[in-house]
């Protein structure tokens, strides 16, 4: 998958997330951070978009299996379209190329 859909995906994660019921946001936010955090374990310091982009193309069930560890008794918060998608792009605001919302070539 291209970095450019990968964003988008990753984009619509966020708004997803935003756009969640106010009852689901602790559970969806806690679970987001969680993923977040297993990004920055598995990428390490200085990481670039394409980098991010392909750890996302080599699949995700590890961060789906973190959701349901994460919240067992909210499903909702296991859709990885919401929780994995905003935590890949929270993570990318810390790529080292990129800034202002895109990348730096």
């Amino acid at each position: 998958m291209s970095f450019e859909t990968a964003i988008e995906q990753w984009r619509d994660g966020e708004r997803r997330l935003r756009e969640a019921p106010p009852e689901q946001q602790d559970a969806l936010e806690r679970v987001t951070a969680r993923i977040t955090a297993e990004l920055r374990r598995r990428l390490g310091g200085a990481f670039t978009a394409e980098e991010l982009a392909e750890l996302y193309d080599e699949g995700t069930g590890w961060a789906t299996d973190l959701a349901v560890s994460t919240a067992p008794d909210h499903p909702y918060a296991w859709d990885a379209r919401v929780v994995v998608d905003a935590a890949f792009a929270r993570y990318l605001r810390r790529a080292v190329d990129f800034a202002g919302g895109r990348r730096r070539f």
